[in-house]
């Protein structure tokens, strides 16, 4: 049942990235909002998280835990992705946040959960390098095969996806500021005082853990990967800068906001650091920066008035801590029983979730969804050839096939 939802999930995930490629993605978002998508979304998304908290390094230690198949696995963890994903895609609307109704405060939680990751990484020094992400994912067809995958093989993955759904997250926390008057009385005292989401924001301009120095040059993770960065384009914006900046903007200017928001030492102090980056090759590529210059310059020189709390009673988020109390000292339990029931599946049932997988990545879809053309197995050239079985690798020449058809036909024989 549980893997016939992650299908559609999936499967809307995919719908909506290519709706909104065609500008076309008003129909998703009116079957989200009529059928109250929204707030099972945002307890799923939040299921999976505590999880990979809880669930996942306990079947990591476990001794007697070999699985046959690393493929049950990535589901579970990918499901998360797949759901920040199309969370980002939709909430570009008002009508979607509006949806959300009180669990908007979960989400907030969840992206300051992720955004706090990505501070923390970034001065620490711990930025996911290309090497990283160029590791072998687990949904390759050689974690299909008989050889289990080790627990740290695992772990890294998953690290790495973390790293990629933290930065979707920083996109829908902006999505959610550009619709602070529509959102619950909470949310925005929740953003502001609660968890100071603008420092929080200040780091990531500090720090920017999307790019990194690497023999030299300098690189910058967009569209899913890292790329080498010109000398002439290394002052340009990329969209994540623009999240962050865009996100401020709504968080800083609004009459509202700074009423609400406690400008005290501490903060002012933070808040200014951002004169620095607003050079005039920034603001000429968002000029509505020239605006936060213009905040900046006033709360240097002059004393805010004191933040107002209009606030008696406060909403706060429920799915987090209901899920962690409902199974508290259960977690090794769980853990033992997934294992037994989830992640030991027969050959048949691999056979058939292969399948099944398959079958939601179609070949037309999964075309229409990749930015590059598709490159060769074995030697990464482009390629123009695909296995005449599962239709699922692809090769350049007959002898790239050849050369990768005994590791590949494990994995053949699932899919085809």
């Amino acid at each position: 049942r549980w893997l016939r939802q992650h299908e559609y999930v999936e499967k809307l995930n995919m719908h909506g990235i290519l709706s909104a490629a065609a500008g076309q993605e008003q129909l998703l978002t009116e079957l989200l909002v009529t059928h109250a998508k929204i707030p099972v979304l945002i307890g799923e998304l939040i299921s999976v998280e505590i999880w990979k908290h809880k669930i996942f390094p306990v079947l990591c230690r476990l001794e007697d835990f070999k699985p046959r198949s690393t493929f049950p696995i990535y589901v579970v963890l990918h499901h998360e992705a797949s759901i920040i994903n199309l969370l980002e895609t939709v909430f570009f609307h008002k009508e979607i946040c509006e949806s959300a109704g009180d669990s908007i405060l979960d989400l907030i939680d969840y992206c300051h959960r992720k955004l706090t990751l990505l501070a923390a990484r970034s001065t620490k020094a711990q930025a996911v390098t290309s090497a990283e992400l160029r590791a072998e994912p687990l949904a390759s067809p050689s974690s299909m095969q008989a050889d289990p995958v080790p627990p740290q093989e695992l772990q890294k993955q998953a690290e790495v996806m973390e790293f990629e759904i933290s930065l979707k997250a920083l996109s829908v926390l902006r999505f959610i500021t550009d619709q602070v008057d529509s959102l619950p009385l909470s949310a925005l005292t929740r953003m502001l005082n609660t968890h100071n989401l603008p420092c929080l924001l200040v780091e990531l301009v500090e720090h920017c853990p999307w790019s990194c120095w690497e023999a030299g040059k300098l690189k910058k993770f967009e569209n899913g990967t890292w790329h080498v960065v010109p000398p002439e384009d290394q002052v340009k914006m990329t969209k994540l800068d623009g999240q962050v900046w865009l996100a401020l903007l709504n968080l800083l200017l609004s009459p509202e906001c700074q009423r609400k928001y406690r400008f005290d030492g501490f903060n002012r102090s933070q808040l200014l650091k951002l004169r620095a980056f607003l050079t005039d090759v920034l603001i000429d590529q968002l000029p509505n920066l020239v605006e936060m210059q213009r905040f900046l310059s006033y709360l240097a020189v002059t004393e805010p008035a004191p933040s107002k709390k209009d606030l008696i009673l406060e909403q706060v988020p429920v799915i987090w801590d209901h899920i962690l109390k409902k199974n508290s000292g259960k977690w090794e339990a769980i853990a033992k029983h997934q294992v037994k029931h989830a992640f030991s599946p027969t050959e048949e049932e691999l056979k058939l979730q292969a399948r099944r997988w398959a079958q939601t990545y179609s070949l037309d879809m999964m075309e229409a969804l990749a930015p590059d053309k598709p490159r060769c197995r074995v030697c990464g050239v482009e390629a123009a050839k695909r296995c005449s079985r599962c239709r699922n690798e692809w090769y350049c020449t007959r002898a790239c096939q050849l050369q990768h058809w005994q590791k590949h036909k494990p994995a053949c024989n699932l899919m085809a």
